[in-house]
């Protein structure tokens, strides 16, 4: 059976950030009703490279499929393999790091959608690289957004980052020269870094702030700290299996019993109304994206018909 191939400037010519949000609300809507199957990360790992592979099912979708990618010093590479949910036959392989990007941005448009305040406007972001684009994007989709503060530790980047997503989002987005600043009286904080360490206080945080955290996903890592994990009325993760084995965002708050493990819920569950994301407008909330399978899956699928709609990719015998 043919298999289609898509390379990286194929997903970008049909891929856009409505299209995914529709397809990660969708998928995890699916996951909280028990319509989805999705495997945690798991990783290998040479003296050089770490392969990191996951995969997931959903049988209302017709799909299934994995996501696999390696990282080393000299980067990463990903892909995602989709198959019929029927047949078992291999549809796609697709090249995948724009479309990662724009589903981890679609996961956190769908937690601002249901977790912040309704009158949310202004936005702060820790970070200036490519996930903090697409982050950017999604939760200006969902929410009428004014101003955006964003703060990295290269002035030139971020001044970049600044003039570039001011055009993309139209929007006034300005750089600052302290975290800080990038953090106070927001009403949605972002980080989207590399860092191992955190960048963002919870001192700094204003009554009222969702927190959309997506840059770790080592239990060794974490880009806030425990003062601001404490202080969310409302924790949220897009799986709670994958959250075990990553989130070194909750491993202090964990160690010292400020939260629990019961305390935190899975987006699904909100989208679907078992779980509220925001009880009071003061409440301080909490969205840790993990970035799981079946959101790759899901938003592959998409990408996949809308290609074969298109023309695109090259297909060969398998």
């Amino acid at each position: 059976m043919p298999v289609l191939l898509l390379s990286e400037s194929d997903v970008r010519q049909v891929l856009t950030m409505d299209m995914a949000l529709d397809a990660v609300e969708t998928c995890l809507r699916k996951m909280a009703l028990d319509e989805v199957q999705n495997i945690p990360r798991a990783r290998s790992q040479t003296d050089h490279a770490m392969l990191h592979v996951m995969s997931a099912a959903a049988k209302t979708l017709g799909v299934m499929g994995y996501k696999a990618y390696s990282t080393s010093k000299r980067g990463a590479q990903f892909h995602v393999g989709l198959y019929d949910g029927k047949t078992g036959s291999l549809l796609a392989l697709i090249q995948a790091d724009y479309l990662g990007q724009v589903r981890t941005g679609a996961a956190s448009g769908v937690a601002t959608q249901y977790m912040a305040r309704h009158d949310a406007s202004e936005v702060g972001l820790f970070g200036s690289g490519k996930q903090a684009r697409t982050q950017l994007e999604a939760v200006c989709k969902v929410r009428k957004i004014r101003r955006v503060q964003v703060y990295s530790p290269n002035g030139d980047r971020r001044q970049q980052f600044a003039e570039e997503m001011s055009r993309v989002c139209q929007t006034e987005v300005e750089p600052v020269p302290r975290p800080e600043m990038a953090a106070e009286d927001k009403d949605v904080v972002i980080t989207a870094t590399a860092s191992r360490e955190p960048v963002l206080s919870g001192h700094w945080i204003a009554e009222g702030t969702h927190l959309n955290v997506i840059g770790s996903n080592f239990l060794g890592k974490a880009e806030v700290d425990a003062v601001a994990v404490r202080r969310c009325e409302s924790i949220v993760v897009d799986s709670k299996d994958q959250a075990r084995l990553e989130a070194g965002d909750f491993v202090q708050p964990l160690e010292d019993g400020s939260i629990h493990w019961a305390d935190i819920h899975e987006l699904g569950h909100v989208i679907v109304g078992r779980y509220t994301g925001r009880a009071h407008p003061q409440d301080v909330t909490l969205f840790k994206s993990l970035g799981i399978a079946i959101e790759d899956v899901a938003v592959a699928a998409k990408v996949y018909a809308k290609s074969q709609e298109a023309g695109l990719g090259r297909l060969v015998e398998w």
